[in-house]
Protein backbone atom coordinates (compact mmCIF):
# COMPACT_ATOMS: atom_id res chain seq x y z
CA UNK A 1 0.00 0.00 0.00
CA UNK A 2 1.47 3.34 -0.54
CA UNK A 3 2.77 5.40 1.89
CA UNK A 4 0.55 8.62 0.26
CA UNK A 5 -2.70 8.99 1.29
CA UNK A 6 -5.95 8.37 -0.96
CA UNK A 7 -7.93 11.47 -1.41
CA UNK A 8 -12.05 12.21 -1.80
CA UNK A 9 -13.01 15.50 -2.60
CA UNK A 10 -16.89 15.29 -2.31
CA UNK A 11 -18.83 18.14 -4.01
CA UNK A 12 -22.56 18.75 -3.54
CA UNK A 13 -24.34 21.66 -5.67
CA UNK A 14 -25.92 24.50 -3.96
CA UNK A 15 -25.93 23.69 -0.29
CA UNK A 16 -25.52 26.43 2.26
CA UNK A 17 -23.63 26.05 5.03
CA UNK A 18 -25.94 26.31 7.38
CA UNK A 19 -27.99 23.37 6.39
CA UNK A 20 -25.72 21.19 8.04
CA UNK A 21 -26.37 20.48 11.49
CA UNK A 22 -23.23 20.92 12.27
CA UNK A 23 -23.42 24.65 11.16
CA UNK A 24 -26.33 25.09 13.82
CA UNK A 25 -29.01 23.68 11.61
CA UNK A 26 -31.32 21.86 13.74
CA UNK A 27 -34.31 20.67 11.72
CA UNK A 28 -32.55 19.37 8.87
CA UNK A 29 -30.99 15.58 9.32
CA UNK A 30 -27.12 15.63 7.88
CA UNK A 31 -25.95 12.66 10.61
CA UNK A 32 -22.71 11.82 7.86
CA UNK A 33 -22.11 15.68 7.42
CA UNK A 34 -22.02 16.04 11.40
CA UNK A 35 -19.68 12.85 11.63
CA UNK A 36 -17.22 13.94 9.16
CA UNK A 37 -17.25 17.58 11.14
CA UNK A 38 -17.18 15.83 14.54
CA UNK A 39 -13.87 13.40 13.43
CA UNK A 40 -12.63 16.02 11.56
CA UNK A 41 -11.59 20.12 10.53
CA UNK A 42 -14.50 22.29 10.42
CA UNK A 43 -13.95 25.33 9.09
CA UNK A 44 -16.93 27.67 10.41
CA UNK A 45 -16.16 30.41 7.61
CA UNK A 46 -15.37 28.98 4.36
CA UNK A 47 -16.69 30.45 1.23
CA UNK A 48 -17.34 30.03 -2.63
CA UNK A 49 -14.72 32.74 -4.49
CA UNK A 50 -17.97 33.05 -7.15
CA UNK A 51 -20.94 31.52 -6.09
CA UNK A 52 -22.32 29.92 -9.42
CA UNK A 53 -21.70 26.48 -10.45
CA UNK A 54 -18.74 26.56 -13.33
CA UNK A 55 -17.03 29.58 -11.97
CA UNK A 56 -17.02 27.65 -8.46
CA UNK A 57 -15.98 24.24 -9.94
CA UNK A 58 -13.46 25.46 -11.88
CA UNK A 59 -11.73 27.26 -9.15
CA UNK A 60 -11.78 24.06 -7.33
CA UNK A 61 -9.79 22.13 -9.74
CA UNK A 62 -7.66 24.99 -11.15
CA UNK A 63 -6.56 26.57 -7.54
CA UNK A 64 -7.14 29.82 -9.54
CA UNK A 65 -10.08 32.81 -9.46
CA UNK A 66 -12.47 32.55 -12.25
CA UNK A 67 -11.88 35.48 -14.32
CA UNK A 68 -8.38 33.54 -14.40
CA UNK A 69 -8.98 30.39 -15.08
CA UNK A 70 -12.00 31.09 -17.63
CA UNK A 71 -11.76 34.67 -18.02
CA UNK A 72 -15.32 35.47 -17.30
CA UNK A 73 -17.76 35.39 -14.15
CA UNK A 74 -20.57 33.06 -15.45
CA UNK A 75 -21.47 29.57 -16.36
CA UNK A 76 -21.25 28.73 -19.94
CA UNK A 77 -24.26 28.93 -21.99
CA UNK A 78 -25.93 25.25 -22.18
CA UNK A 79 -26.95 23.69 -25.75
CA UNK A 80 -30.96 22.97 -26.10
CA UNK A 81 -31.92 20.64 -23.63
CA UNK A 82 -29.65 22.00 -20.70
CA UNK A 83 -26.64 19.34 -22.19
CA UNK A 84 -23.39 19.07 -20.28
CA UNK A 85 -21.02 20.07 -23.66
CA UNK A 86 -17.23 20.19 -22.20
CA UNK A 87 -14.49 21.44 -24.70
CA UNK A 88 -13.37 18.53 -27.52
CA UNK A 89 -10.50 16.58 -25.94
CA UNK A 90 -8.11 18.26 -28.80
CA UNK A 91 -8.91 21.50 -26.81
CA UNK A 92 -7.92 23.56 -23.67
CA UNK A 93 -9.15 27.28 -24.16
CA UNK A 94 -9.72 27.15 -20.21
CA UNK A 95 -8.22 26.06 -17.31
CA UNK A 96 -4.87 26.29 -18.96
CA UNK A 97 -2.77 26.29 -16.07
CA UNK A 98 -1.90 22.92 -14.31
CA UNK A 99 -4.81 21.34 -11.88
CA UNK A 100 -5.47 19.62 -8.88
CA UNK A 101 -5.92 16.06 -10.87
CA UNK A 102 -3.08 16.73 -12.68
CA UNK A 103 -0.16 17.51 -10.12
CA UNK A 104 -1.59 14.41 -8.51
CA UNK A 105 -1.24 12.42 -11.19
CA UNK A 106 2.39 13.35 -11.51
CA UNK A 107 3.21 12.01 -8.24
CA UNK A 108 1.44 8.22 -9.04
CA UNK A 109 -2.19 9.13 -8.27
CA UNK A 110 -5.13 7.34 -10.41
CA UNK A 111 -7.56 10.34 -10.75
CA UNK A 112 -11.40 9.51 -10.95
CA UNK A 113 -14.36 12.01 -11.43
CA UNK A 114 -18.01 10.65 -10.72
CA UNK A 115 -20.74 13.02 -10.48
CA UNK A 116 -21.86 16.34 -12.11
CA UNK A 117 -18.86 18.26 -13.96
CA UNK A 118 -20.27 21.32 -15.89
CA UNK A 119 -16.27 22.24 -16.25
CA UNK A 120 -15.18 23.91 -19.51
CA UNK A 121 -12.47 21.61 -20.80
CA UNK A 122 -13.64 17.58 -20.90
CA UNK A 123 -12.40 16.11 -17.55
CA UNK A 124 -9.94 13.97 -19.69
CA UNK A 125 -8.07 17.13 -20.50
CA UNK A 126 -7.66 18.45 -16.68
CA UNK A 127 -5.92 15.07 -15.86
CA UNK A 128 -8.87 12.90 -14.84
CA UNK A 129 -8.27 8.74 -16.05
CA UNK A 130 -11.73 7.41 -15.09
CA UNK A 131 -14.83 9.55 -15.28
CA UNK A 132 -19.02 8.79 -15.01
CA UNK A 133 -20.48 11.92 -15.54
CA UNK A 134 -23.84 13.23 -16.45
CA UNK A 135 -24.91 14.38 -19.71
CA UNK A 136 -27.22 16.69 -18.81
CA UNK A 137 -27.28 18.64 -16.08
CA UNK A 138 -29.80 19.13 -13.15
CA UNK A 139 -31.93 16.21 -13.98
CA UNK A 140 -31.84 13.04 -10.93
CA UNK A 141 -33.64 10.75 -13.69
CA UNK A 142 -33.68 9.44 -17.03
CA UNK A 143 -30.24 10.56 -17.16
CA UNK A 144 -27.61 10.07 -19.86
CA UNK A 145 -23.72 9.23 -18.67
CA UNK A 146 -20.63 9.97 -20.72
CA UNK A 147 -18.51 6.88 -21.93
CA UNK A 148 -20.23 4.93 -19.52
CA UNK A 149 -23.62 4.05 -21.13
CA UNK A 150 -24.18 2.80 -24.71
CA UNK A 151 -25.07 5.77 -27.10
CA UNK A 152 -28.41 6.89 -26.04
CA UNK A 153 -29.07 4.82 -23.20
CA UNK A 154 -30.42 6.26 -19.74
CA UNK A 155 -29.81 5.09 -16.67
CA UNK A 156 -32.55 3.39 -14.52
CA UNK A 157 -33.52 5.27 -11.09
CA UNK A 158 -32.20 8.19 -9.73
CA UNK A 159 -28.52 9.28 -11.26
CA UNK A 160 -27.43 9.97 -7.73
CA UNK A 161 -28.11 6.70 -7.09
CA UNK A 162 -26.00 5.27 -9.45
CA UNK A 163 -23.35 7.46 -9.18
CA UNK A 164 -23.24 5.81 -5.51
CA UNK A 165 -22.97 2.61 -6.79
CA UNK A 166 -20.06 3.91 -9.20
CA UNK A 167 -18.09 5.32 -6.79
CA UNK A 168 -18.41 1.43 -4.51
CA UNK A 169 -17.23 -0.18 -7.78
CA UNK A 170 -14.34 2.38 -7.82
CA UNK A 171 -13.36 1.93 -4.62
CA UNK A 172 -13.67 -1.99 -4.35
CA UNK A 173 -10.95 -2.16 -7.39
CA UNK A 174 -8.42 -0.21 -5.70
CA UNK A 175 -5.03 -1.80 -6.16
CA UNK A 176 -1.44 -0.17 -4.41
CA UNK A 177 -1.64 2.93 -6.06
CA UNK A 178 -3.19 6.11 -4.33
CA UNK A 179 -6.25 7.53 -6.11
CA UNK A 180 -7.80 10.81 -6.17
CA UNK A 181 -11.33 10.74 -6.65
CA UNK A 182 -13.33 13.38 -7.47
CA UNK A 183 -17.46 12.57 -5.85
CA UNK A 184 -19.60 15.37 -7.54
CA UNK A 185 -23.31 14.65 -6.02
CA UNK A 186 -25.94 17.29 -7.97
CA UNK A 187 -28.43 17.80 -5.01
CA UNK A 188 -29.42 19.87 -3.04
CA UNK A 189 -29.07 21.69 -6.67
CA UNK A 190 -32.94 21.79 -8.07
CA UNK A 191 -34.78 20.26 -8.91
CA UNK A 192 -35.90 19.36 -5.78
CA UNK A 193 -39.19 17.67 -7.04
CA UNK A 194 -37.04 14.53 -8.53
CA UNK A 195 -35.99 12.73 -6.17
CA UNK A 196 -37.06 9.68 -4.04
CA UNK A 197 -40.52 9.94 -2.35
CA UNK A 198 -38.91 9.38 1.25
CA UNK A 199 -37.15 12.86 0.45
CA UNK A 200 -40.19 14.36 -0.57
CA UNK A 201 -41.77 13.35 2.02
CA UNK A 202 -39.59 13.69 4.76
CA UNK A 203 -39.72 17.64 6.23
CA UNK A 204 -43.32 18.62 7.04
CA UNK A 205 -43.69 22.28 5.88
CA UNK A 206 -45.42 23.37 8.59
CA UNK A 207 -42.31 22.63 10.60
CA UNK A 208 -39.80 24.12 8.67
CA UNK A 209 -38.21 27.07 10.37
CA UNK A 210 -37.44 30.09 7.94
CA UNK A 211 -34.26 32.69 8.43
CA UNK A 212 -35.44 35.75 9.32
CA UNK A 213 -34.11 37.90 6.26
CA UNK A 214 -36.93 35.52 3.92
CA UNK A 215 -39.42 38.43 5.08
CA UNK A 216 -39.47 41.93 4.00
CA UNK A 217 -42.00 44.22 5.19
CA UNK A 218 -42.97 41.48 6.70
CA UNK A 219 -43.66 39.83 3.49
CA UNK A 220 -42.40 35.84 2.39
CA UNK A 221 -40.98 35.47 -0.41
CA UNK A 222 -43.11 34.09 -3.06
CA UNK A 223 -42.58 33.69 -6.66
CA UNK A 224 -44.23 31.23 -9.06
CA UNK A 225 -41.95 31.03 -11.84
CA UNK A 226 -39.32 30.78 -9.49
CA UNK A 227 -40.69 28.02 -7.59
CA UNK A 228 -41.57 25.68 -10.81
CA UNK A 229 -37.66 26.44 -11.79
CA UNK A 230 -36.60 25.05 -8.37
CA UNK A 231 -39.11 22.28 -8.66
CA UNK A 232 -38.19 20.94 -12.22
CA UNK A 233 -35.52 23.49 -13.23
CA UNK A 234 -34.13 22.72 -16.89
CA UNK A 235 -37.71 20.90 -17.81
CA UNK A 236 -39.06 23.90 -17.22
CA UNK A 237 -36.78 26.34 -18.44
CA UNK A 238 -36.60 24.58 -22.04
CA UNK A 239 -39.77 22.13 -22.81
CA UNK A 240 -42.36 24.09 -20.17
CA UNK A 241 -44.03 20.81 -20.12
CA UNK A 242 -47.52 21.60 -18.70
CA UNK A 243 -47.56 18.98 -16.08
CA UNK A 244 -44.48 20.67 -14.60
CA UNK A 245 -46.34 24.51 -14.79
CA UNK A 246 -48.96 23.92 -12.05
CA UNK A 247 -47.49 24.52 -8.11
CA UNK A 248 -49.08 22.13 -5.91
CA UNK A 249 -51.90 23.49 -3.92
CA UNK A 250 -50.51 25.80 -1.04
CA UNK A 251 -47.00 25.52 -2.21
CA UNK A 252 -44.70 28.27 -0.49
CA UNK A 253 -41.53 29.10 0.95
CA UNK A 254 -41.81 26.56 3.38
CA UNK A 255 -42.65 23.71 0.84
CA UNK A 256 -39.75 24.85 -1.12
CA UNK A 257 -37.44 24.50 1.68
CA UNK A 258 -38.66 21.33 3.09
CA UNK A 259 -37.70 19.99 -0.34
CA UNK A 260 -34.37 21.75 -0.40
CA UNK A 261 -33.83 20.05 3.30
CA UNK A 262 -35.17 16.49 1.67
CA UNK A 263 -32.48 17.17 -0.94
CA UNK A 264 -29.73 17.85 1.64
CA UNK A 265 -30.42 14.66 3.25
CA UNK A 266 -30.38 12.89 0.18
CA UNK A 267 -26.52 13.66 0.23
CA UNK A 268 -25.80 13.12 3.42
CA UNK A 269 -27.09 9.58 2.86
CA UNK A 270 -24.72 8.89 0.15
CA UNK A 271 -21.57 10.10 2.09
CA UNK A 272 -22.94 7.81 4.69
CA UNK A 273 -22.84 5.07 1.82
CA UNK A 274 -19.08 6.52 1.15
CA UNK A 275 -18.07 6.47 4.02
CA UNK A 276 -19.47 2.70 4.77
CA UNK A 277 -17.80 1.52 1.35
CA UNK A 278 -14.04 2.93 3.03
CA UNK A 279 -14.53 1.05 5.88
CA UNK A 280 -15.66 -1.75 3.70
CA UNK A 281 -13.06 -1.58 1.58
CA UNK A 282 -10.15 -1.23 4.03
CA UNK A 283 -9.30 2.42 3.13
CA UNK A 284 -10.62 4.26 6.23
CA UNK A 285 -7.56 4.77 7.63
CA UNK A 286 -5.07 6.27 4.61
CA UNK A 287 -8.06 8.57 3.39
CA UNK A 288 -8.17 12.24 3.25
CA UNK A 289 -12.32 12.99 2.40
CA UNK A 290 -13.15 16.56 1.94
CA UNK A 291 -16.30 17.94 2.36
CA UNK A 292 -17.63 20.68 0.55
CA UNK A 293 -20.66 22.76 -2.02
CA UNK A 294 -19.73 24.85 -4.97
CA UNK A 295 -21.94 28.11 -3.31
CA UNK A 296 -24.91 28.41 -1.41
CA UNK A 297 -28.51 28.95 -2.13
CA UNK A 298 -30.21 32.60 -0.86
CA UNK A 299 -33.63 30.36 -0.98
CA UNK A 300 -35.44 33.57 -0.50
CA UNK A 301 -33.65 35.43 2.03
CA UNK A 302 -33.82 39.47 0.96
CA UNK A 303 -36.69 38.49 -1.28
CA UNK A 304 -33.72 36.76 -3.59
CA UNK A 305 -33.22 33.28 -5.11
CA UNK A 306 -30.55 31.01 -6.51
CA UNK A 307 -27.15 32.01 -5.91
CA UNK A 308 -25.02 34.80 -7.08
CA UNK A 309 -24.81 37.18 -4.90
CA UNK A 310 -22.62 38.61 -1.73
CA UNK A 311 -24.95 37.68 1.44
CA UNK A 312 -24.36 34.64 3.62
CA UNK A 313 -26.81 32.38 2.02
CA UNK A 314 -25.03 32.76 -1.68
CA UNK A 315 -21.42 31.98 -0.52
CA UNK A 316 -21.22 30.62 2.72
CA UNK A 317 -20.64 26.77 2.12
CA UNK A 318 -19.52 23.69 4.30
CA UNK A 319 -16.08 22.82 4.28
CA UNK A 320 -14.87 20.04 6.76
CA UNK A 321 -10.94 18.09 5.79
CA UNK A 322 -11.83 14.34 7.64
CA UNK A 323 -8.30 12.30 8.11
CA UNK A 324 -8.27 11.59 11.59
CA UNK A 325 -5.07 9.34 11.53
CA UNK A 326 -3.32 12.71 10.17
CA UNK A 327 -5.36 15.82 11.86
CA UNK A 328 -6.51 16.24 15.00
CA UNK A 329 -10.72 16.94 15.07
CA UNK A 330 -11.58 20.99 16.02
CA UNK A 331 -13.66 24.00 14.40
CA UNK A 332 -11.48 26.86 13.07
CA UNK A 333 -13.19 30.20 13.44
CA UNK A 334 -10.85 32.29 12.97
CA UNK A 335 -9.83 31.93 9.03
CA UNK A 336 -12.23 32.56 6.05
CA UNK A 337 -11.39 29.17 4.12
CA UNK A 338 -12.02 29.31 0.19
CA UNK A 339 -12.86 27.05 -2.65
CA UNK A 340 -9.49 28.53 -3.68
CA UNK A 341 -7.26 27.18 -0.67
CA UNK A 342 -8.76 23.39 -1.11
CA UNK A 343 -6.15 22.67 -4.55
CA UNK A 344 -2.84 23.69 -2.58
CA UNK A 345 -4.18 22.19 0.63
CA UNK A 346 -4.24 18.87 -0.90
CA UNK A 347 -1.08 18.73 -2.80
CA UNK A 348 0.62 19.61 0.38
CA UNK A 349 -1.02 17.04 2.27
CA UNK A 350 0.28 14.50 -0.91
CA UNK A 351 3.59 15.62 -1.18
CA UNK A 352 3.19 16.87 -4.29
CA UNK A 353 3.93 20.77 -5.97
CA UNK A 354 1.90 23.51 -5.70
CA UNK A 355 2.35 25.54 -9.27
CA UNK A 356 2.96 29.09 -9.13
CA UNK A 357 -0.43 29.79 -11.31
CA UNK A 358 -2.63 29.03 -8.01
CA UNK A 359 -3.83 31.57 -6.61
CA UNK A 360 -5.16 30.44 -3.11
CA UNK A 361 -3.22 29.27 -0.01
CA UNK A 362 -2.31 26.14 1.51
CA UNK A 363 -4.78 25.48 4.90
CA UNK A 364 -1.94 22.83 5.96
CA UNK A 365 -0.95 25.04 9.01
CA UNK A 366 -4.13 25.29 10.57
CA UNK A 367 -4.97 21.33 9.47
CA UNK A 368 -2.15 20.33 11.59
CA UNK A 369 -2.39 22.65 14.36
CA UNK A 370 1.00 24.67 13.55
CA UNK A 371 -1.42 27.85 13.04
CA UNK A 372 -4.57 29.30 14.08
CA UNK A 373 -4.90 31.21 10.62
CA UNK A 374 -2.94 32.34 7.71
CA UNK A 375 -1.43 35.71 7.30
CA UNK A 376 -4.42 36.81 5.53
CA UNK A 377 -7.74 35.65 6.93
CA UNK A 378 -10.23 37.11 4.69
CA UNK A 379 -11.23 36.18 1.24
CA UNK A 380 -11.89 38.03 -1.97
CA UNK A 381 -15.19 36.79 -4.35
CA UNK A 382 -16.78 37.97 -7.62
CA UNK A 383 -19.85 36.76 -8.89
CA UNK A 384 -21.42 36.85 -12.48
CA UNK A 385 -24.56 39.35 -11.35
CA UNK A 386 -22.06 41.74 -11.33
CA UNK A 387 -20.77 42.34 -7.47
CA UNK A 388 -17.11 42.14 -5.77
CA UNK A 389 -16.97 41.05 -1.77
CA UNK A 390 -14.47 40.68 0.27
CA UNK A 391 -15.57 38.12 3.56
CA UNK A 392 -13.61 38.59 6.76
CA UNK A 393 -13.99 36.42 9.90
CA UNK A 394 -16.10 39.43 11.30
CA UNK A 395 -17.32 41.41 8.57
CA UNK A 396 -18.23 41.70 4.49
CA UNK A 397 -18.37 44.56 2.17
CA UNK A 398 -19.20 44.26 -1.18
CA UNK A 399 -19.42 46.74 -3.93
CA UNK A 400 -20.60 46.50 -7.64
CA UNK A 401 -18.58 45.99 -10.93
CA UNK A 402 -19.24 45.72 -14.69
CA UNK A 403 -17.79 42.83 -16.14
CA UNK A 404 -17.71 43.31 -19.53
CA UNK A 405 -15.65 47.16 -18.64
CA UNK A 406 -13.79 45.30 -16.20
CA UNK A 407 -14.37 48.13 -13.77
CA UNK A 408 -16.00 49.07 -10.19
CA UNK A 409 -19.07 50.56 -10.66
CA UNK A 410 -19.72 51.75 -7.16
CA UNK A 411 -17.07 51.12 -4.36
CA UNK A 412 -20.04 51.19 -1.14
CA UNK A 413 -22.25 49.30 -2.21
CA UNK A 414 -23.00 47.55 1.64
CA UNK A 415 -20.60 46.84 4.02
CA UNK A 416 -21.97 44.51 7.11
CA UNK A 417 -20.63 43.38 10.46
CA UNK A 418 -21.40 39.82 10.90
CA UNK A 419 -20.76 39.49 14.81
CA UNK A 420 -23.99 41.58 15.48
CA UNK A 421 -26.15 41.37 12.14
CA UNK A 422 -25.88 37.68 11.00
CA UNK A 423 -28.55 38.16 8.69
CA UNK A 424 -27.49 40.96 6.59
CA UNK A 425 -30.42 43.57 7.82
CA UNK A 426 -28.32 46.51 8.62
CA UNK A 427 -26.25 47.91 5.68
CA UNK A 428 -23.77 49.92 7.78
CA UNK A 429 -22.71 52.13 4.60
CA UNK A 430 -25.25 54.54 4.72
CA UNK A 431 -24.48 55.24 8.55
CA UNK A 432 -20.67 55.52 8.07
CA UNK A 433 -20.33 53.60 10.96
CA UNK A 434 -16.85 51.11 11.54
CA UNK A 435 -15.53 54.08 8.61
CA UNK A 436 -12.03 52.90 8.81
CA UNK A 437 -12.29 49.31 9.03
CA UNK A 438 -15.09 49.72 6.14
CA UNK A 439 -12.43 52.06 4.05
CA UNK A 440 -9.35 49.60 4.73
CA UNK A 441 -11.91 46.94 3.35
CA UNK A 442 -12.54 48.82 0.35
CA UNK A 443 -9.11 49.38 -0.43
CA UNK A 444 -8.05 45.96 -0.36
CA UNK A 445 -10.71 44.92 -2.71
CA UNK A 446 -10.13 47.48 -5.10
CA UNK A 447 -6.43 46.83 -5.42
CA UNK A 448 -7.21 43.07 -5.94
CA UNK A 449 -9.58 43.54 -8.79
CA UNK A 450 -6.56 46.01 -10.59
CA UNK A 451 -4.19 43.08 -9.72
CA UNK A 452 -5.38 40.09 -10.52
CA UNK A 453 -5.26 39.33 -13.86
CA UNK A 454 -7.82 37.65 -16.63
CA UNK A 455 -7.64 35.21 -18.95
CA UNK A 456 -6.66 36.98 -22.13
CA UNK A 457 -4.33 38.68 -19.32
CA UNK A 458 -2.14 35.66 -19.11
Amino acid sequence: MSDKPNVIVVMCDQMRAFAAGCYGNEFCQTPNIDRLAREGVRFEHAVSNNPVCTPARGTFISGQYSRTWQGDLGNPIAPFGGLCAPEPIWQRVHCKDPTLPEQLKAVGYDTALIGKWHVHPAPDLLGFDYKVYPRVNHRHTDQIFVDQLPPGECVKGFSVEYEADKVAEYLAGRGDDPFFLFYSISPPHMPVADMPEKYLTMYDPADVPLRPNVFVDGEMYYDKDVFLIYLWDYLYYWYHLPEKSVLPEGFDLRSLTALYYGATTWVDDMIGRLMGELAKNGLTDNTIVVFTSDHGDNLGSHHTWNKGLVIEESIRIPLIFWAPKLWQAGVNHTQVAELLDIMPTLLDACGADTPATVQGDSLAPILTGQRSELDETDAILETCSGYLGIRTPTHTYGMTINEAERSITNDRYCFYDMRDDPYQQNNLIAAGEQADLAESLKQRAVDWFADTPWLEEQ
